[in-house]
């Protein structure tokens, strides 16, 4: 197994665990609503599209993991770079300087793997 292999799954974990920090601060914080986003009720679409964004990160792990050097690379790179976009749209929107930094974190982690993939030959 190549080394880049076990980075990638190690950022994608890391990555994974910031995403779950900020949820586990956001219920003790008080700065979330039990079945609202945003002031938002969620609905079972809603719901549904949260569990396939957040369960990106978990595939991605086993991916790095598993798929050709090719399609290891390219999956790496695409998909970071939407998880950045994303995130990088969504980051005024969080109100808490944890939030905030917790982000910042999740973007690194995000250029790191497209550095890690675009550089692996």
């Amino acid at each position: 197994m190549d080394d880049v292999m076990i980075i990638l799954a190690a950022l994608w974990t890391a990555l994974m665990l910031t995403y779950l920090l900020g949820d586990v601060l956001r219920i003790f914080s008080g700065d979330f609503k039990a079945g609202e986003i945003g002031g938002r009720r969620i609905t079972q679409g809603m719901g549904l599209g949260i569990a396939i964004l957040m369960v990106a990160p978990i595939v991605m792990v086993i991916l790095s993991l598993t798929l050709s050097h090719s399609a290891n690379r390219w999956a790496n790179i695409l998909v970071a770079i939407f998880f950045f976009g994303f995130n990088l749209i969504g980051l005024p929107n969080y109100p808490s300087a944890y939030d905030k930094f917790l982000m910042i974190v999740g973007l690194v982690f995000n250029v790191l793997i497209v550095w890690y993939a675009w550089q692996w030959v």
